[in-house]
């Protein structure tokens, strides 16, 4: 892990590149081993650059020759890319290479899955195809001719012509490299049509191997919404002839959204009622949504640099969080996502991993693909939103769009869109792109007369790299209610700019109720000092469904840390609160089945840590597995007929409606199988004709240390669906006890259709493994071990899975010694790893410190 072989790129040494690119042409032809790709590109000088050095990115290549204006030169060859004498004025380059695209287990770059040939170019895969200026702030038009005896060839943009072996594509938007695509391969489609806004028809492909041309129609109907709200919502039309988006196995992330050919996990396009959850087809639906709103937040208008990765990706998740809320829940939508904001980012910002919005250096940029950069930057664009408010939002990104389309743009750009829309001076509001950590507001009250006066003190944590930092503005949004519970002052957004500020509320006859941070209105930890009679009373009146579910929440952690820490009997407070709630069937059931959801392990480890104590793995999963049970008792005589009211019988749909009871009827039937010893959960998997009621009815059993006949069944009937099987990898472990769950993992291991170079697969046993946190903590030290041990495998053949996967060490520090000695000496076991890629090395460098 020297400075030498990964050295650090800062934000601060930016500059404009000396060449632009006037026009590309590519021509591929395709061979496993020994592809040839051909490229013509026109240079341009730069008149906003200082100098005239010419430089292309290029890794892993062989230069067969290379021309400048038809006339063969000799360049300087390294292992990053070349330079070349070029002439002072415009020319044009043309170089032949060759690559691999068989032996690419990386999956960057041109890569073969399955005997089908893909690309993932975001961020620097294109320097694996051929040699280029492969920055961002570099665009073209591209035209592409594929040559294969693949009877399916595509690639961005509009076809132009084709023939026997051959295919010719033309992009005529001008983008970066990091979005261009190519398929080829034995597809089937399946096609459809959207008539945009302006009466224009665009053909529409969804492309999948043949065998799941049956999973097909949800993605095609989500994608027709998507393309359907972007206009009416944000005035945005598709701009190009035709849409295509392919299923690929092999893919290290969700999807990629190259201009009009979207690269997909299968993962997150495949599905029916048989082989998907209703929590895959939301997920489907949303990335279906994010990727194809990139078309104009990250394609149309792109970053500047990869430190401006927060502008497309933030923004993007901001819109399809939009999108997911319009189609099916708000509330729940909300809930889930700082459910998974504080699951993943609030952690993030906690540890050695801790970075802004914006980092402002890397070694490696596919590190930086992290929860802080999406959703933390997405509720950056909220909060933003919340200030200015609707009207201000929306002219804000009319001017947007107008001003900056077909343009690199930065974060400084995107801001001073919104204070020229709106007038407002956006400086202080800045620093929540440049500090990192999440900050934490104390809340001190005070009630004399009529007026209640409410005091805030904000406070952000020192993180790696960064100290004593300025205040920031937080949208703080509350809520008043009086003693029976009628809301006195509706929500009210407060402006916290200061250090510490005192906000007045005048003309109440009795001492109210707060509900503090509405709707969750900033990414912020609240430290106030309350009650759990509060808490229910909260619960049971709150008019703000996020604030409902996070009094519940918060009472359910109360009792849990009296349990574990001081073995305290479960709080009837919170049972007798949360049995109102779960038998009122006035409420929505997806909103309930949030509702039954306990705080993770992981939560109420860092709640520990928080509180000076060090966290006990195995004492926290008992704790959990005893509040479970009390819950269980304290609905006894409600479970069944819950249940059996809202299990659905009709035929499947994979709307909100129907997921919502899915979801509760679920999450009773974990408690109902403590009482009944499985009779409804073998019922349920027995009569189940769809994935949602089948893996529920397999993850109760599994939970209460049943079903092995089930999941032994499970395997047989869908051996043959590689996703399915994927769920069957990752139930057995997330549902382990903590001293099987390592044994579990490193059984399933050993099974022939176990691969690591599938990223699905690996993340199916070992991403299972790092969720279920009392097993992998386990005090023998053998999860650290086989985690450590299989990262040491996949290094060589997956580098950015391999380092994403580190971040399963990342709190080491907060544990005890034996456990922080050994997850120390595994990590050095990596970091000491000979030939340790450069994704893997800087991660294991931060996470030790």
């Amino acid at each position: 892990m020297k400075d030498a072989e990964n050295p650090t790129i800062y934000l601060k040494d930016y500059t404009p590149p000396n060449w632009l690119v006037e026009d590309v042409h590519l021509t591929f032809r395709l061979a496993p081993q020994a592809t040839r790709v051909i490229s013509r590109v026109r240079f341009t000088p730069n008149p906003d650059a200082d100098g005239r050095a010419f430089f292309l990115e290029g890794e892993d290549l062989r230069l067969i020759w290379c021309k400048i204006n038809g006339e063969d030169v000799t360049p300087q060859v390294t292992t990053v890319g070349l330079t070349c004498e070029v002439p002072e004025d415009s020319f044009v380059w043309e170089a032949e290479v060759e690559i691999a695209p068989e032996a690419n287990t990386a999956l960057e770059g041109l890569y073969m899955s399955g005997g089908m040939y893909s690309t993932q170019c975001e961020a620097q895969g294109f320097r694996k195809i051929t040699y280029y200026p492969d920055r961002p702030d570099v665009m073209a038009p591209f035209t592409v001719r594929i040559e294969s005896d693949m009877p399916v060839l595509l690639s961005n943009g509009n076809k132009v012509s084709a023939g026997d072996g051959f295919a010719v594509w033309h992009d005529p938007w001008p983008k970066p490299s990091y979005l261009f695509a190519l398929v080829a391969g034995h597809l089937v489609n399946l096609p459809g049509t959207f008539t945009t806004r302006s009466g224009k028809e665009v053909e529409l492909n969804i492309w999948v191997r043949p065998g799941d041309e049956d999973k097909c129609d949800f993605a095609l109907e989500a994608l027709k919404k998507s393309m359907t709200w972007d206009e009416e919502v944000y005035g945005r039309e598709y701009d190009l002839d035709i849409f295509n988006i392919v299923a690929v196995d092999d893919f290290n992330m969700g999807a990629m959204e190259n201009k009009g050919l979207n690269i997909f996990n299968s993962s997150a396009v495949l599905a029916n009622a048989r082989t998907a959850t209703d929590a895959n087809f939301e997920r489907i639906e949303a990335i279906i949504a994010h990727e194809y709103f990139h078309n104009w937040t990250g394609n149309r208008i792109t970053c500047r640099d990869w430190f401006q990765l927060c502008l497309k990706e933030g923004l993007t998740v901001f819109r399809d969080a939009q999108f997911t809320a319009d189609m099916r829940s708000e509330p729940v939508k909300r809930i889930s996502d700082v459910l998974d904001l504080r699951g993943r980012q609030f952690r993030e910002d906690g540890g050695p991993l801790a970075h802004p919005v914006r980092p402002e250096s890397f070694q490696e940029i596919n590190n930086f693909y992290t929860s802080t950069v999406y959703e933390k930057g997405a509720e950056v664009i909220g909060m933003l939103k919340r200030l200015v408010g609707d009207a201000g939002y929306a002219k804000a990104l009319d001017l947007y769009f107008e001003r900056h389309d077909g343009q690199a743009c930065t974060i400084e750009d995107w801001l001073k869109v919104f204070e020229d829309a709106t007038g407002r001076d956006l400086a202080q509001f800045k620093r929540w792109y440049s500090q990192a950590g999440t900050p934490k507001v104390t809340m001190r009250e005070a009630w004399k007369g009529d007026c209640y006066t409410l005091t805030l003190t904000q406070d952000l944590p020192d993180t790696p790299g960064q100290t004593d930092k300025q205040p920031q503005v937080i949208p703080f949004a509350i809520g008043l209610l009086d003693p029976s519970g009628e809301e006195v002052v509706p929500t009210t957004l407060l402006e916290l700019t200061e250090k510490e500020q005192t906000f007045t509320f005048n003309g109440l006859a009795k001492r109210p109720i707060p509900s503090p941070l509405r709707g969750f209105s900033a990414p912020i930890i609240v430290e106030r000092k309350t009650n759990n009679a509060e808490r229910a009373f909260l619960l049971q009146h709150d008019t703000d469904p996020f604030n409902r579910w996070e009094a519940g929440r918060q009472l359910a952690k109360s009792a849990l840390v009296n349990m574990i820490g001081d073995g305290a009997d479960p709080d009837p407070l919170y049972l007798e609160a949360l049995t109102t709630l779960i038998t009122d069937d006035s409420q929505d059931p997806a909103f309930r089945a949030l509702c039954l959801g306990l705080p993770s392990e992981d939560d109420l480890a860092q709640t520990f840590a928080d509180m000076g104590q060090t966290p006990d793995p195995q004492a926290i999963w008992e704790g959990r597995e005893a509040l479970r049970g009390a819950v269980s008792d304290a609905l006894a005589g409600d479970l069944a007929t819950l249940y059996n009211r809202h299990l659905v019988t009709e035929k499947f749909r994979p709307d909100a409606e129907q997921g919502g009871k899915r979801a509760l009827t679920n999450s009773l039937l974990v408690l109902l199988t403590r009482r009944d010893e499985g009779a409804a959960a073998q019922g349920q998997y027995a009569d189940a004709d769809n994935m949602t009621q089948q893996m529920g009815a397999l993850s109760a059993l599994l939970a209460n240390d049943l079903g092995s006949l089930e999941l032994a069944s499970f395997a047989d009937q869908w051996a043959h669906e590689r996703l399915v099987m994927d769920k069957w990898f990752m139930v057995q472990v997330l549902q382990a006890r903590p001293d099987l769950a390592a044994g579990v993992a490193n059984a399933l291991t050993q099974r022939p259709d176990f691969t690591m170079t599938n990223p699905n697969r690996f993340r199916a046993v070992f991403g299972a493994l790092s969720m279920n946190q009392a097993g992998f903590h386990h005090a023998s030290g053998e999860g650290y071990r086989l985690m450590a041990d299989w990262l040491i495998k996949l290094d060589p053949v997956n580098p950015q899975t391999t380092a994403r996967m580190c971040s399963a060490f990342q709190t080491w520090r907060r544990y005890d010694t034996d456990r922080r000695e050994m997850m120390q000496e595994h990590l050095q076991r990596i970091a000491d790893l000979p030939g340790l890629s450069r994704d893997t090395s800087e991660m294991v460098s931060r996470i030790l410190g």
